[in-house]
């Protein structure tokens, strides 16, 4: 198959093409080394670099081809000049099907380029983009509606949120639920130790921390405000944070919290095998609704206690784990949560599915969108599909 892709560059705090990183940097590539041509679109809502950039894995087996197109200029919109340019590429390549990723503007905009070029479409809902700030502009939320039900196919990161679409926007298309995978190159068990010497932590603390959007909107107050009420208590506890944040958010200044600010994707697990319990945080809200905390099964996977606000998927991923959940907002409720899982260390066991597995998946769906067996497209690697 020759897919085409469209998304946003920047997303979840990280650069698709700088960091290598996330959902619509893994599905393609493991499309691509399932040996289906896959080329993407990465469109930057920042000025940043523009060009063609190659993307493999360490083996090389399989290559996704990136168009990287700021639409800004500083400040200044460039949206005709990107749909044009965005047009000169899907019109030279000639797929199969548009994989339509990432937000409401390239929903949008994947059901009118597939129109034009007469292709088929799918799109991605990898989150509630109801919920999105960028979708509150007039008329946005309508027209992403209308071409979600008219696309010939979406793609939907979890259950619950398949069941919303369904329910109130009605597709004519087929839907899929293509769960987001970890890396399993990177997210397994880990020695404790080796992990608090490798982050200068020390090796005899009871260390609790999450690693993600230190974000107002996710809750990471009620983690703070958490801390406080145990540190009283327990004078060995640490507090370790990593991830992008706002402006303005305040941490304490304490030695007993270590903030590692933004670290690279690799070093993630490193973080997570360092810590005797997992925080996961979210609020009750119309995108935590939705949510599936990428990091959930992260942590799964690095076989590592953990414990998570109850709002969305967590509720159904946890079912068999009450003690594991806490009340969203709640700090004394994230607190006794966190001291259950200090004492009994809970391991969650369940299925984490890779990337490998959920690029199969959409494999097998985007094969019957087309009305095509995708076995038929399949190539030795390093072998030019033909088409």
């Amino acid at each position: 198959m020759k897919i085409l892709v469209l998304t946003k560059r920047q997303y979840m705090g990280k650069d698709l093409l700088d960091d290598r990183f996330g959902r619509f940097r893994e599905l393609p590539l493991g499309l691509a080394q399932r040996g289906h041509e896959v080329t993407g679109i990465a469109c930057s809502y920042r000025r940043r670099e523009e060009g063609v950039t190659f993307d493999s894995d360490p083996s090389h087996n399989g290559r996704v081809t990136w168009h990287s197109i700021n639409a800004v200029n500083g400040l200044t919109p460039r949206l005709g000049r990107f749909v044009g340019r965005a047009l000169r590429i899907a019109a030279d390549f000639q797929p199969d099907l548009i994989w339509s990723c990432s937000d409401a503007y390239h929903v949008i905009f994947g059901a009118w380029l597939a129109k034009r070029i007469q292709t088929k479409c799918v799109v991605d809902l990898y989150d509630n983009f109801e919920a999105f700030r960028a979708s509150q502009v007039p008329g946005v939320i309508r027209l992403f509606k209308r071409a979600v039900s008219v696309a010939d196919g979406v793609t939907i990161f979890c259950r619950r949120l398949a069941d919303y679409v369904t329910r109130t926007y009605h597709p004519s298309g087929s839907s899929a639920v293509i769960e987001n995978g970890v890396r399993k190159d990177l997210f397994y068990s880990r020695n404790r130790d080796a992990c608090r010497q490798q982050l200068g932590l020390p090796k005899n603390a009871k260390i609790i921390g999450t690693a993600g959007a230190l974000h107002g909107s996710r809750g990471i107050e009620t983690l703070f405000r958490a801390f406080e009420r145990l540190a009283v208590e327990y004078d060995d506890l640490r507090l370790v944070l990593a991830g992008p944040r706002k402006r303005g958010l305040a941490i304490q200044q304490s030695p007993r919290i270590h903030d590692f600010n933004i670290i690279p994707h690799e070093e993630v697990p490193t973080f997570i095998g360092a810590l005797d319990v997992a925080v996961v945080c979210y609020r009750q809200s119309a995108q935590g609704e939705f949510s599936f905390p990428q990091k959930a099964y992260e942590i799964m996977a690095c076989g590592v206690p953990f414990v998570a606000a109850a709002v969305g998927t967590m509720n159904e991923l946890l079912a068999k784990y009450p003690a594991c959940l806490y009340e969203p907002e709640n700090p004394k409720s994230l607190a006794e949560s966190i001291l259950r899982q200090l004492k009994e260390r809970v391991i969650v066991d369940g299925e984490v599915p890779s990337w490998a597995d959920s690029a199969q998946r959409l494999e097998n769906f985007f094969a019957e969108v087309i009305g095509s067996d995708a076995n038929r497209f399949k190539t030795e690697p390093g072998i030019e599909t033909a088409h």
